[in-house]
């Protein structure tokens, strides 16, 4: 339960319709047009491993993560959100640490995130949740498009560097 709220803040497994609350609240979550890196394809085939937080019938938060279909060791991070009233209060550790043990229980030992240099609240946060931070690695998205990529393994074996 974060301090102050009246309700525990609950996470659960997010839903396809999941996304019909959550695209028109990233713009201003971010302060800037965010939106199109998250097309609702991501919550149509990776709800199972995405997670919503709520409080009541308020999102709070949300999660989209991946199991990578290409490396059977590796999951990813693609988005977070957390409504700014509820930040500062762990929710957005509570997610990445449910979307640890959902990747640990599929046998996945590797989990990225990446994010814009700019965002030093980001770095800051990986850094924290144990995520071995690189860069920025210039035209990683593409000419322009620099990013900070972010490493933490599950397992405490370091052999797996992809």
């Amino acid at each position: 339960m974060l301090s102050g709220m009246d309700q525990p803040v609950r996470l659960r497994q997010a839903r396809p319709a999941d996304y019909d609350r959550i695209a028109p609240v990233v713009d201003d979550w971010w302060g800037r047009p965010i939106n199109a890196a998250l097309p609702r394809l991501f919550l149509d085939h990776f709800f199972r491993t995405s997670l919503v937080a709520e409080q009541g019938d308020e999102l709070a938060g949300f999660l989209v993560g991946i199991l990578s279909p290409s490396s059977d060791t590796g999951a990813y991070i693609h988005f977070v959100g957390i409504a700014p009233r509820f930040r500062g209060g762990g929710l957005a550790r509570r997610l990445y640490t449910r979307f640890f043990e959902l990747a640990r229980a599929d046998g996945r030992s590797v989990v990225r995130a990446i994010t814009s240099p700019s965002n030093h609240g980001s770095v800051a946060f990986h850094e924290a949740m144990g995520f071995t931070v690189t860069g920025p690695i210039a035209g990683y998205d593409g000419p322009s498009a620099d990013r900070m990529l972010f490493h933490r393994r599950l397992d405490g074996d370091a052999s797996d560097s992809r």
